[in-house]
């Protein structure tokens, strides 16, 4: 991104995703929706044409792209009108594999990743827990040695893409909290098979993005060889904090293109929409909202992209990160809720799609960290403030 606008590049980026998603019309993501199917042919597509592995480095097979072009396209994902149920289908294969990408070792990056970019292996990543939530240094997932690698076995919770993922990037105690000087050692990370016969997951019904499933996961005795770990044993909370700023940033763009496919919906509806004899447009109660909407979206946009400038620059970008999460997060919310109101009673009704944007809004709300626990990072890191909890 050249200032406040994209580059060349990043522009042909942008209209390739925009005109494969055009493949996929409102209808193909309310079938999704209301079915619960995976978006197969999306992401068959996606990954034909190349866009799985776009962070990946090139000589694992990847396009090497940073995480701005990252967040072009997935943010033209969004804004294609496939929402989060297009997005979400994707984002494992994304950046997903950055730990491994990063700090596995050559032997296994060359075995690996390029499986995921092709499509080959499909990964979910385990780390929320049900008593620990954000508290990650506090989970009970247990790693113990045994004379030729580990045996894994505890609970994780809001697993996506449990049901069909045939890998799982997992983090768990090496060492019990109580052994250790500081809360966030002693915690490993692993890639491992996904064995079915030891890990059992259960879908939990939820309020939207039905096609991309989240899970309840048990973990029993999974055994798993020496070489399923990444990095160095201890060091995995670490490795994990590598990969928070991509990840938020990923989710702010995404969510500001959400929140434009719903404007673009409900302009073109208050153009339409004609009540005492004027359209509904012509009224500033309808206006002014939607005007709103649009310069929170696009003030959201410019803190995602200077974000993930700051990171491909190799800078410091925690704040703008995090930020761009919040601001990306209630500005796509707020869009959303604005094309409903728009729609009147009809924005009730899944034929104009702008209610499944709403439910799907509150994704970015609410994960992958709360605005709560946003703003205390940024009062504590940028203001200077005393730590709250």
């Amino acid at each position: 991104m050249n200032g406040f606008w994209l580059s060349g590049e990043q522009q042909a980026i942008r209209d390739a995703v925009l005109k494969l998603c055009a493949r996929f019309d409102a209808d193909y993501w309310r079938r999704t929706d209301e079915s619960g199917e995976f978006p197969e042919a999306f992401v068959s597509a996606m990954g034909e044409a190349g866009w799985l592995g776009a962070a990946m480095p090139v000589e694992l097979g990847g396009s090497g792209l940073g995480l701005t072009e990252a967040a072009v396209v997935m943010q033209a994902v969004t804004e294609s009108g496939a929402g989060f149920s297009g997005a979400s289908a994707l984002h494992l294969n994304i950046f997903g594999p950055m730990p491994l990408a990063r700090f596995g070792t050559e032997e296994q990056k060359q075995r690996l990743i390029p499986r995921l970019i092709s499509g080959e292996d499909r990964m979910c990543f385990g780390v929320t827990e049900p008593d620990a939530g954000l508290d990650t240094t506090s989970l009970k997932t247990r790693a113990v040695r045994s004379n030729d690698g580990y045996v894994i076995s505890g609970r994780k919770l809001w697993t996506t893409m449990a049901q069909r993922a045939t890998k799982m990037l997992i983090v768990a105690r090496t060492t019990p909290k109580a052994d250790v000087k500081r809360s966030t050692d002693g915690i490993s990370l692993f890639y491992v098979d996904f064995d079915r016969a030891r890990i059992q997951a259960t879908p939990i019904p939820k309020m939207g993005r039905k096609a991309v499933e989240s899970n309840a996961v048990f973990i029993d005795d999974l055994h798993v060889p020496a070489d399923a770990l990444v990095g160095e044993e201890g060091r995995g909370f670490y490795y994990l904090l590598e990969g928070l700023n991509p990840e938020r940033v990923l989710v702010g763009a995404e969510a500001v293109g959400l929140g434009r496919a719903a404007l673009k919906k409900a302009a073109a509806y208050a153009k339409e929409r004609v009540v005492f004899g004027r359209p509904i447009g012509q009224n500033q109660g309808i206006a002014h909202p939607l005007a709103r909407a649009w310069a929170e979206l696009e003030a959201a946009n410019l803190m995602a992209f200077k974000a993930a400038a700051l990171y491909d620059a190799g800078l410091e970008c925690g704040a703008e990160a995090n930020a761009a999460k919040y601001l990306g997060g209630e500005a796509g919310f707020r869009a959303c809720e604005t094309a409903v109101l728009t729609h009147g009673g009809m924005g009730y009704a899944k034929e104009f799609d702008v209610e499944r944007y709403f439910r799907e809004a509150m994704i970015a709300r609410i994960a992958p960290v709360s605005r709560e626990m946003i703003f205390n990072f940024i009062a504590e890191r940028v203001l200077g403030l005393p730590k709250s909890y």
